[in-house]
């Protein structure tokens, strides 16, 4: 195996010193050779928009009926929690009865959390909604919770329905999970072009957009529950003769409901992280006023509106976690001869507080509506804060910037720009091979090779020339986190509150006070990736040292180890293949962030995607995405790889 490598990095080495004289063909791509795929997708979505029929109607015909039946729902949420309920259309609307009252809405997260768990939980769903309302974010909140009760069980139903499939027939599982890779690795804004022409502009593309986003880890995670299963309850549901239905229904889909419901949380924080994204296709709320905030660089309204999102976020996963941890009451003969309302003394309550309030709120304006007066802000405390540090840290933070750009960016992009092409592709394809074998070894050199196929692998290295440093960085801060928060819980418990929050701000919300402090370009965006991507590598890192056997510990100790001796001879050693698992997650954050990032000047992927969507060049921009996706599962199965060897050779496995 070594030899292999000598070899191949000996090529590689021949081929950057002599390429440009003797093979010009292997550092740049020749053109003609080049595949027009763009201009092949852009063809082939307007045949499906202008062209494609099934007899009684059109492609377009049937998408646009997917839309009208998605928006009477929609319309119905958000006329209950927003607008209110609405007879005719336009200017002609007449609003026949008021949405809830916010005082309704805030005792009914109430309620429901005090139903799932405890009064605990029940403060803090409540808190949550009471802080939208005191911060002037009640309006936009609403619309974007209407967005997310359609989405979320559009995703968990069909999420559960393609798992099924998978459970029940291995040929499905196999050819749905490269789609659910792409899905999950491809950016968004690849895919919001071709959702426009197909579902037209409004919030109704926003919510298919959503799902489509949100929906693939329902899918893994159902198929994961649904064979976690015992085989006893199995055999016992076949002992009864139950038929396929009611052993799905009855047996399979109860028993593993604890991992379905964990399904439905990351489908509900999923649709939360798409708000933004999705208010770029008429989505509005609170998307849209963080998306409206970054245009014009207002960092207070767009920090406050971020953290709405979090707050929302906060409420919801704390709420479904509960939900998917609650245990069915039991039904006694006493309890049936009981009243209704007594049976069902929380729905009652909140019955009753929406007809109170709705009845009051026809006399007092603040009992339906929470009062502008009222609300607070902070948006000039942030405003006032970047400000200062602007004048008094400016030399020093623009000294680190050209210190970083001229000794390491600028360096290390010229290097990768200046990499023979097909050396990279041997040598992907090597490191395949060494670690999973030759289909690995297949698959790194087909996907590195579509890069170069479809004329984008200048922007290909340039993109894991940014991903890359940013990585690095990310690691670097986090891994040592991670080590010094996972044997102090005290620490470990602060440190779980700052990356839940980063994990949940919108990555928008990172772009404001980077390009405040930092303007545009490459370190800019390398710093907002790095503030996105950092907690998975601080997660996985404390989890794997958490996760090490304390006899293994103890026997160190016992055997004079010093303290240092035991970190890095056993801890760390025993947690390389979760903290390798941290550095693939931060990958695929970066990697995702890099197209945000493309509204601060970088000149990656991300950027050709993102023109793309301006240009609504369907062609250009699932081309670039493509690339993007296989930048990440070419990451994502080297790292796995590496992972699931090291855990073989520390007997993990």
């Amino acid at each position: 195996m070594a030899l292999v490598w000598v070899a191949a990095l000996a090529l590689a080495i021949l081929l950057w010193a002599i390429g440009s004289d003797v093979a010009p063909w292997a550092m740049k791509y020749p053109r003609d050779l080049i595949i027009p795929l763009k201009f092949w997708i852009s063809d082939l979505m307007a045949w499906l928009v202008e062209d494609a029929t099934f007899g009684l109607f059109t492609f377009t015909e049937l998408t646009r009926g997917i839309s009208w039946l998605i928006e009477r729902p929609y319309r119905l949420a958000l006329g209950l929690l927003s607008h209110g309920l609405l007879r005719g259309q336009g200017s002609d609307a007449v609003q026949i009865l008021p949405p809830l009252s916010w005082i309704a809405i805030v005792a009914t997260v109430v309620a429901l959390g005090r139903y799932t768990k405890d009064w605990a939980l029940a403060a803090l769903a409540g808190g949550c909604f009471l802080y939208l309302a005191i911060f002037g974010q009640w309006q936009s909140a609403m619309i974007t919770l209407a967005s997310i009760l359609i989405a979320v069980p559009f995703g968990v139903a069909g999420g559960l329905f393609v798992g099924l499939a998978g459970y029940r027939w291995r040929t499905v599982e196999r050819v749905i999970r490269p789609v659910l890779d792409l899905m999950q690795t491809v950016p968004v804004f690849a895919y919001l072009v071709p959702i426009l022409f197909l579902f037209g502009f409004g919030p109704v593309s926003a919510i298919v957009a959503t799902i489509i986003y949100a929906m693939p880890p329902m899918v893994r995670i159902t198929i994961l529950a649904l064979r976690g299963v015992p085989d006893d309850t199995v055999d016992l549901g076949n002992m009864v003769g139950c038929s396929q239905r009611q052993m799905t229904w009855k047996v399979l889909v109860p028993t593993a409901m604890p991992g379905l419901m964990v399904g439905v949380n990351q489908v509900i924080m999923l649709s939360l992280n798409m708000v933004i994204i999705a208010s770029m296709i008429g989505a509005g709320g609170l998307g849209f006023e963080v998306l409206a905030s970054l245009r014009r660089l207002d960092i207070g309204a767009g920090i406050e509106s971020g953290v709405a999102i979090v707050v929302l976020a906060i409420a919801l996963d704390r709420l479904s976690q509960a939900l998917a941890n609650k245990i069915p009451p039991e039904h006694s003969e006493a309890e049936a001869r009981r009243p209704l309302w007594r049976r069902y003394s929380y729905t009652s309550a909140c019955l009753a507080i929406v007809m109170v309030t709705g009845l009051l709120g026809l006399f007092a304006g603040w009992v339906q509506s929470y009062p502008e007066a009222w609300a607070v802000t902070t948006g000039s405390v942030w405003e006032n804060l970047v400000t200062w540090i602007n004048i008094n840290f400016f030399d020093e933070l623009e000294a680190v910037k050209t210190a970083i750009l001229l000794n390491v960016l600028i360096p290390f992009k010229r290097f990768l720009l200046g990499l023979p092409w097909i050396a990279v592709v041997g040598l992907l394809a090597v490191a395949g091979w060494a670690l999973g074998g030759w289909r690995l070894a297949l698959l790194c050199a087909a996907l590195s090779l579509f890069n170069v196929a479809v004329g984008l692998w200048a922007k290909s290295m340039i993109t894991v020339y940014l991903c890359g440093i940013s990585v690095i960085f990310a690691c670097l801060i986090g891994i040592p986190i991670g080590i010094v928060a996972a044997e102090r819980e005290r620490l470990w418990s602060g440190v779980k509150v700052v990356i839940d929050t980063l994990q949940t701000l919108p990555s928008f919300v990172y772009l404001m006070p980077v390009v405040m402090l930092f303007r545009v370009g490459d370190f800019a965006a390398m710093i907002a990736v790095v503030a996105y991507a950092l907690a998975p590598a601080i997660r996985y890192t404390a989890h794997g040292i958490r996760q090490v056997d304390p006899q293994l510990v103890e026997a160190g100790i016992v055997s004079g180890c010093t303290r240092i001796q035991i970190l890095t001879k056993i801890k760390l050693k025993l947690a390389l293949p979760e903290i390798m698992l941290g550095i693939n997650q931060t990958i695929m954050l970066a990697l995702s962030m890099l197209v945000i990032t493309a509204l601060v000047g970088t000149r990656d992927l991300g950027q050709e995607v993102y023109i793309a969507l301006t240009k609504a060049d369907t062609g250009r921009g699932i081309t670039a995405g493509l690339s993007v996706a296989f930048i990440a599962i070419i990451a994502d199965r080297l790292i796995t790889a590496g992972a699931k060897r090291a855990k073989t050779r520390l007997g993990l496995e």
